[in-house]
């Protein structure tokens, strides 16, 4: 084989369009770009322009609110937690904790803590430090013999 006998495929490569080159040429006069205006000319878009009616985003009213400040929390039944510890994921002995609920499975990953809750049966006797726990939690782990230790919220600016 030598260099100069290499060539394409037939139909692999096609040549380009060269457009505004006169009529003749199918592509000529306006280019492809209809008739004359600001869209006919070169780096122009009208995002959302609809004739002068008013667009859609600005008809539709503002809905909703979005709370800048509020907490990303894992929520975790306390049923979740028990068959964690019934297939010894979980050692009840060690204090329950972010770090030991993302080791065992039972949360994905660590986001701004972990809050109980009380759905499900808890059997064995945990110590859990979290960032929140509801009341029926909360009265679920201490009927059992438990213990809830909730930790600091993140602290906010100190106010002057």
């Amino acid at each position: 084989m030598k260099l100069n006998g290499i060539s394409d495929n037939p139909g692999s490569s096609k040549k380009r369009m060269r457009i505004g080159r006169g009529i003749g040429s199918g592509k000529g006069k306006t280019g492809g770009r209809g008739v004359k205006g600001q869209k006919a000319r070169t780096g122009v878009r009208v995002k959302g322009f609809e004739g002068g009616q008013m667009p859609l985003h600005r008809r539709l009213p503002k809905r909703g609110f979005h709370n800048l400040f509020a907490l990303d929390y894992n929520e975790v039944n306390l049923g979740r937690i028990q068959s964690a510890i019934e297939a010894g994921k979980l050692d009840a002995a060690l204090t329950v904790t972010q770090e030991s609920l993302v080791a065992a499975g039972v949360c994905a990953k660590a986001r701004d803590g972990v809050k109980i809750l009380g759905q499900g049966e808890l059997k064995a006797k945990l110590a859990f430090e979290v960032a929140a726990a509801s009341k029926s939690a909360v009265a679920a782990i201490e009927k059992v013999g438990g213990s809830v230790k909730l930790l600091a919220e993140v602290a906010a600016p100190a106010a002057q």
